[in-house]
């Protein structure tokens, strides 16, 4: 078995997550979770905490923009705490950036509350990032 079969975050992100990155990217946030889904389902491990992260970032956001705000900061959180079990880097996407982003949403959500969670700052509407396959990293 080589190391990328041992370990599924070394391996260059699988076609279903360039697509939900993407996906996420553009605010298609029920998409995302559509395709991270297909993923998701049968994985085991970091992997499924990974899959089941950016699943959850993607419905949380959904749900900030549907008006539920109990639905959005606590999927948030859930988020974050599943990247929290992911290496820094997964599947060419930065976990540790990422996580970090649906943390500041959560208090910046938190901080504005049920009333004005329409008040968001665009700028906290996270992208997610696809870094070059290990290969390609600049030394």
């Amino acid at each position: 078995m080589s190391e990328t079969e041992s370990t599924p975050c070394l391996m260059e992100a699988p076609e279903e997550l360039v697509r939900a990155v993407g996906e996420f990217n553009r605010r298609e946030w029920f998409e995302c979770h559509e395709s991270l889904e297909e993923l998701w389902v049968g994985s085991k491990g970091e992997i499924r905490h990974f899959y089941q992260g950016l699943l959850q970032f993607a419905v949380a956001l959904y749900h900030w923009r549907d008006g539920n705000y109990s639905g959005a900061v606590l999927l948030l959180e859930r988020a974050a705490g599943h990247l929290r079990h992911v290496q820094a880097v997964c599947q060419q996407v930065p976990v540790q950036e990422t996580m970090e982003a649906a943390d500041r949403l959560r208090e910046a959500l938190a901080a504005l509350g049920p009333d004005r969670m329409d008040t968001l700052p665009p700028h906290l509407i996270p992208q997610l990032r696809l870094l070059p396959p290990r290969g390609n990293r600049a030394a």
